[in-house]
């Protein structure tokens, strides 16, 4: 990276620091695809290497404050993701090792999970979730514009309404999940990032 692309990206970090979202958006989609590359070449698993991606985001995100002061960003984030494929290994191995009658028991946790893959899982699940409970036509505004990428114009003539109603029912939708995840809404800009991503992957 030149001088000038250094100094960008350290506007972007303290920018993403200070919880600009747009600036957080601009770091993801510049290492997504290269970290995403990085991990299929070690897991060769394009949905395990999708995940780590996803998870190293999300951890970034939560952790944002911290950002600011990171001196070599690049060299951060591809630590961060080894190691979580190694934590994943090791998860992988002790649960194919494990005696099946000793996994099986209730009250012994063999494996070690972050706090953070805990509560991004559970959040995806809540907002899948509260996606399925949407009303039909609501639920299909919602998934064209935020999975699909399609502007509000485009929406309204593929279902025949008008741009004002779409536009109502994406208000309510994120109203719905808003109330829905209380105490988790600082974290739906980057998941929203995320799961955009992950359901428009290339790869």
């Amino acid at each position: 990276m030149n001088i000038a692309g250094e100094v960008d990206e350290k506007a972007l970090l303290a920018l993403a620091a200070a919880g600009d979202e747009t600036a957080f958006e601009a770091l993801f989609m510049k290492y997504r695809q290269k970290l995403y590359s990085f991990m299929l070449q070690l897991n060769g698993s394009g949905p395990a290497a999708e995940d780590v991606v996803q998870e190293v985001f999300f951890r970034l995100w939560k952790e944002r404050d911290k950002l600011a002061a990171i001196v070599h960003f690049n060299s951060y984030l591809f630590r961060m993701a080894q190691n979580q494929a190694i934590n994943d290994f090791r998860k992988m191995a002790r649960a194919t090792l494990l005696p099946i009658e000793e996994a099986s028991r209730p009250d012994t946790t063999h494996t070690s999970v972050s706090g953070e893959e805990v509560e991004f899982k559970a959040l995806r699940e809540r907002v899948h979730e509260i996606i399925e409970s949407l009303p039909p036509q609501q639920r299909k505004v919602y998934l064209l514009n935020r999975e699909q990428g399609l502007k509000h114009k485009e929406i309204a003539s593929l279902l025949n309404i008008s741009p004002s109603t779409v536009n109502k029912h994406l208000v309510q939708a994120l109203q719905a999940l808003r109330t829905g995840l209380g105490n988790h809404t600082d974290l739906l800009p980057v998941f929203f990032l995320l799961l955009t991503a992950s359901e428009n992957s290339p790869f």
